[in-house]
């Protein structure tokens, strides 16, 4: 499952878990989001250990922002808080690969 995330402070508690995080920064008008949506899915059901969450980066702009967010989608790993890994685009196998590698450290 992945949950929409509609503030900042939703997304601050969201990544302070101890589980991986995996964060899903897209926007509405972004085609590339819309075709990887899908496979999030997929991953967060693969993946049950991890959790999935999005973030609107029009709605949630300054969080976007302190996190350098340029281009749609971007993945970010979080593990305690702490960024862990970066994902850019809508790259299935990397984003997979990636999940993969971080859930088993």
């Amino acid at each position: 499952m992945v949950n929409q995330v509609a503030t900042t402070e939703e997304f601050k508690s969201s990544i302070s878990t101890g589980k991986l995080v995996v964060v899903d920064f897209y926007a509405t008008w972004c085609g590339p989001c819309k075709t990887i949506a899908p496979k999030v899915v997929e991953f967060s059901k693969e993946f049950p250990e991890v959790e999935f969450i999005k973030v609107d980066v029009d709605d949630l702009s300054d969080v976007a922002a302190d996190y350098s967010i340029r281009a749609m989608p971007t993945f970010l790993l979080f593990k305690d808080g702490e960024q862990v890994a970066e994902v850019v685009g809508a790259n299935a196998a990397k984003l997979k690969a990636v999940i993969a590698e971080k859930a088993a450290a």
